[in-house]
């Protein structure tokens, strides 16, 4: 790694972006799929409070209105950028080309803090699962045990390499999704369409009901950090985002359509877990410890696949010398160690937090950081129009910028949403980040911490246009 004084970002040149060094194997298009599935799903697991917030109708709709709006806006921001900058870091590397590195530090901070927050869900998420067949996890030293337990064995999955993780991402999908296909056929004769209309919009808890599907559609940037590790990414992540956003909503809407077409409504018993139940009544007892099961292993997969996201992203910040170098070193299977232990270390800590206190906090920090996502995304379209693109959204500038306000409407709508307990605990983090900023940038300065860029990253900067095509400050 090159010697770095200053984590200033130099140039975006219009041309074709070099990739940064190899290490070991690359992800192909399957397990990049399953990888953002999983970044993104993991499958039904906790779409059930849609149904108690808003009822069967409203539910439905929104897995169906929902991903329009929000995720594949974000579905085709994230290939055309991920494919403009194919490196580890992902999102942060773009705020910082548009934006600047203060900015694109305060995206990393938050982006890495409401992915380490999400993450701490799933061992919690696991727990609610298997609770009532084994009571002993639903509270006490047991649970505690379990979670230290369960993230000590998944982040040694996330220390032994990528290529175990995308693979094995794979084969927990497969198992995930089959007991809902199976409770589908069995449903069939059960099936009363009249129940799919019920609603009633005086008894919505928009709040639970706007996180929980926020929650459940979001994330699809966080393969952006991966970048680097992609085969091929120019064609494997376009393919990879489309072949995945048809996975994920056909694997919410259709269980929702089985569970509340098969069985008599009772708004208050969907909670998280109530699947499990459904399955039950369904098909029997075999079938809802099929998706105990799927619901366990859905979580193992979801938690990997976060923290290499979130290991990778402070790789990639690292390699851009936005934070020290020792975040950059690599394990000898080519992972980030420093990340990981950072991040497990955060979700350990996160992790006695309740689901609707986590969803809540996760959702108001990566509001923030999608903001300046969608900033940075129209402003390069705008000084960097003929910057090498090797996915490009089929509209112009002021179609970019069209294309960026239906989401961030709901952005705002999400944030209003919220409570007050849940804003002041989420604009201190922001602070903190903004306070983090100079505090590294003066330990840089008397050399208290190294810092360095990699030799093989392009240059990266904005704000004006030489008449030559190049990116100025």
């Amino acid at each position: 790694m090159g010697e770095h004084r200053d984590s200033q970002y130099i140039g975006i040149n219009e041309g074709p972006s070099p990739r940064p060094n190899n290490h070991g194997k690359k992800i192909s298009v399957l397990p990049l799929v399953f990888l953002i599935f999983y970044e993104v799903s993991g499958g039904p697991f906790g779409v059930e409070d849609t149904v108690r917030a808003a009822g069967p109708l409203l539910a439905l709709a929104g897995f169906l209105i929902f991903p329009l709006i929000w995720s594949v806006p974000e579905a085709l921001i994230t290939a055309e950028m991920g494919t403009m900058f194919p490196e580890n870091g992902g999102y942060v590397v773009w705020v910082s080309s548009a934006l600047g590195p203060f900015w694109g530090f305060q995206q990393g901070w938050m982006k890495w803090l409401s992915g380490v927050i999400d993450n701490a869900l799933y061992p919690v998420l696991f727990l609610d699962y298997l609770k009532s067949g084994i009571p002993a996890l639903g509270g006490g030293w047991p649970r505690v045990a379990a979670v230290l337990a369960l993230t000590i064995v998944l982040t040694y999955m996330n220390y032994r390499g990528l290529t175990i993780v995308g693979w094995g991402a794979v084969l927990l999908g497969i198992f995930s999704i089959l007991p809902f296909v199976v409770m589908g056929f069995i449903s069939i004769p059960k099936l009363r369409p009249e129940r799919w209309l019920v609603a009633n919009v005086h008894k919505v808890d928009w709040n639970l009901y706007l996180n929980t599907l926020f929650w459940n559609l979001n994330y699809w940037d966080s393969i952006s950090t991966l970048a680097g590790e992609v085969e091929n990414p120019n064609k494997t992540l376009p393919k990879a985002l489309f072949y995945a956003l048809i996975l994920v909503v056909v694997g919410y809407f259709f269980p929702l359509l089985t569970g509340t077409g098969a069985i008599p409504l009772d708004r208050e018993l969907w909670t998280d877990g109530y699947f499990a139940d459904v399955a039950k009544v369904l098909g029997g007892a075999w079938l809802s410890w099929w998706v105990r099961g799927a619901a366990a292993m859905s979580n193992m997969g979801m938690f990997v696949a976060e923290m290499s996201s979130d290991s990778f992203q402070l790789l990639g910040m690292a390699e851009r010398g936005m934070i020290p170098e020792f975040f950059a070193r690599r394990s000898r299977y080519g992972t980030p160690l420093v990340g990981i232990l950072f991040s497990a270390s955060g979700i350990v800590l996160l992790s006695w937090l309740s689901f609707q206190e986590i969803v809540a906090a996760e959702n108001f920090l990566y509001c923030f950081g999608m903001i300046l996502e969608f900033i940075a995304f129209v402003r390069l379209r705008f000084v960097a129009p003929h910057a090498a693109r090797p996915y490009k959204i089929p509209v112009g500038p002021f179609g970019a910028v069209a294309m960026c306000v239906p989401p961030a409407i709901l952005i705002g709508v999400v944030l209003a949403f919220s409570s007050v307990k849940v804003m002041i605990v989420s604009l201190v983090a922001v602070m903190v980040g903004v306070v983090l900023h100079p505090c590294l940038r003066q330990s840089e300065k008397r050399r208290w911490l190294r810092f360095s860029i990699s030799e093989n990253l392009p240059d990266i900067h904005h704000t004006s246009v030489r008449d030559n095509g190049t990116l100025v400050r």
